[in-house]
């Protein structure tokens, strides 16, 4: 029986006669003289219509406040915002992207805080609101599960959002027709869901589910299923447990369990963006991680899964055959995962994974050990001296793992998106977009439609592409990102000139450009730093707190 301690904030606020008035307004949105004894319990919803992603978490925060209920606590339902990466791709709207997941862990801190709940669950469907909700859970370091919204099921011909993106640059190419172009923009969105691919939203779940705080097979769920409502059912049971045992984030996100979300994500491919997300994770539960540390891992553990975008198949078909579970169990009996880490269950993962069942015989989904997809990390942080501080590249082996070029410089994405689309690009460029940084931008937009163009011309194999801003978890290609220190604050990136030749050697982990340490500090005498393009608002907020890309891209590192 959860006694008073369990009520460790609540308490506060609604016992006792001076309390009396935060009892009023409660009892107008519900609350009954039980209620007042009993675990409060707040639900994090991200529901939103601007996204597909998230257009279904409303029914969900639902089941969660009926699982809270049932379980003896006392759920309220409460909103934050979401971006859509998908509709503000490509266009300025897409600099608040990354912003919206400073601004989402503060608002659900904000509310958990203010309104004195014991618990939270919180349900996100997008790839911000994901790691944001896990920034707030360890901040406020109370009980907490995480529930993720789940995938979209296959449109058309299996086809998703990366679809639509590429046959963009096959329209400009010529070899997609208005007609078909108009099919693959009405057929592959089908309803609600994350992004159907390894892309960043499914990256981010498993990789909050390896680190213990979802429950099992959370990440691996359509979103419009009974598998999925009883999932949120169940995660809200599962926060008046760690309530009564006392399990908080801090007991559950350690080094250790860091280390198996990083093995997790390389084993599934997943999204670049995972590194910039792990290591804010990291920084709100008080855990060292580095850029290094995604390499040291890298070097042990193979990619076993085939999935998109560098692969064929996408998160729904990987969830009918069992999702990320009989996977993490494998990795598990391979020597590669740490067992003891506690989780939300209020067991360890090796106790949750006792009685999962292999993968069924011949799905070719995931790969066994001596037939990897490839034998080492896909995510590689490379150094040199156009990235001191370090970048990161998705580098599936497909590609080839080495790239010279001349360099090709944009100052922005949509000069770089018209050079591509007229033909300006071509093969042996080294595209170069920057000045869309953390702080440049501001806000480090994602540049999916820059490289399903480049993959829709058939360039894919001839053009690398190298940014301080980011990718969408859906792109592919030779491209390397979070080019630390960034164009804005002078980085190497920003004295770049059409022609330089640059080397990009993933087998090393290197990025140069063929200039001299007397030529780059010549040109860094010469460079000027350009205005703020922000002065007033978040935007302009953001880029006078943000941490570079290599900590994380944070507001509060400094403070």
């Amino acid at each position: 029986m959860i006694d008073k301690k369990g009520r460790k904030y609540s308490s506060v606020v609604v016992d006792g006669v001076k309390q009396a008035p935060s009892r009023a307004m409660l009892r107008a949105v519900g609350f009954n003289d039980d209620d007042f004894k009993k675990p409060q319990v707040g639900v994090a919803s991200t529901w939103s219509m601007v996204t597909p992603c998230n257009m279904h978490i409303n029914k969900l925060a639902e089941h969660a406040e009926a699982g809270i209920n049932e379980a003896g606590g006392k759920g309220v339902i409460f909103n934050t915002i979401t971006v859509s990466d998908g509709i503000s791709m490509g266009t300025p709207g897409m600099r608040y992207s990354l912003v919206s997941r400073e601004v989402i862990a503060d608002s659900i801190e904000t509310v958990t805080g203010g309104e004195g709940f014991d618990g939270i669950v919180t349900i996100g469907g997008c790839d911000k609101n994901m790691p944001a909700c896990v920034m707030a859970m360890a901040r406020l370091n109370r009980p907490s599960v995480f529930v993720y919204g789940g995938t979209i099921r296959p449109g058309k011909e299996r086809r998703d959002i990366v679809s639509v993106f590429e046959a963009v640059g096959g329209h400009a190419k010529g070899s997609v027709s208005d007609i078909e172009l108009l099919d693959v923009e009405k057929t592959s969105i089908p309803g609600p869901g994350s992004c159907g691919g390894m892309y960043t939203a499914n990256t981010m779940a498993s990789a909050i589910e390896a680190l213990g705080l979802s429950l099992p097979n959370s990440s691996a769920q359509n979103a419009v299923s009974d598998h999925k409502a009883e999932d949120a059912r169940r995660a809200g049971a599962a926060v008046l447990n760690l309530i009564e045992k006392d399990i908080k984030p801090s007991d559950i996100l350690t080094k250790k369990a860091f280390e198996n979300a990083i093995t997790v994500i390389i084993a599934l491919g997943g999204s670049t963006n995972a590194v910039l997300h792990m290591l804010a994770m990291a920084h709100a539960a008080h855990v060292e991680l580095s850029l290094d540390d995604f390499t040291r891992i890298g070097k042990n553990v193979p990619v076993l899964a085939d999935v998109k975008p560098s692969g064929k198949y996408l998160m729904s078909e990987l969830i009918e055959i069992g999702g990320i579970q009989p996977l993490i169990k494998m990795l598990l009996e391979r020597g590669l995962l740490h067992g003891d880490c506690m989780t939300v269950t209020g067991k360890t993962m090796a106790e949750n994974l006792a009685d999962v069942a292999p993968y069924p015989e011949g799905q070719d989904i995931i790969r066994d050990f001596n037939n990897p997809v490839k034998a080492d990390s896909h995510l590689r942080i490379l150094y040199g001296n156009l990235a001191p501080t370090g970048s990161v590249a998705k580098i599936s082996g497909k590609e080839g793992l080495k790239f010279s070029g001349s360099a090709r410089c944009y100052n922005s994405e949509e000069a770089a998106m018209e050079a591509i689309m007229n033909g300006t690009v071509v093969a042996g460029d080294v595209l170069v977009i920057r000045y869309e940084g953390p702080k440049g931008g501001p806000g480090m937009r994602e540049m999916l439609s820059p490289t399903a163009a480049i993959m829709g011309k058939g360039l894919g194999n001839d053009v690398a592409l190298i940014t301080d801003g980011r990718f969408s978890g859906g792109s592919h290609g030779f491209v390397i990102g979070h080019i630390t220190p960034e164009a804005f604050v002078g980085g190497p990136i920003a004295l770049l000139e059409d022609g330089d030749k640059i080397t990009i050697n993933a087998e090393n982990n290197i990025i140069d450009v063929d200039l001299s340490d007397a030529e780059l500090a010549q040109r860094k005498a010469n460079w000027q730093a350009p205005p703020a393009t922000e002065t007033r608002g978040v935007l302009a907020k953001y880029a006078k707190l943000v941490s570079s890309a290599s900590e994380g891209a944070v507001t509060d590192k400094n403070l």
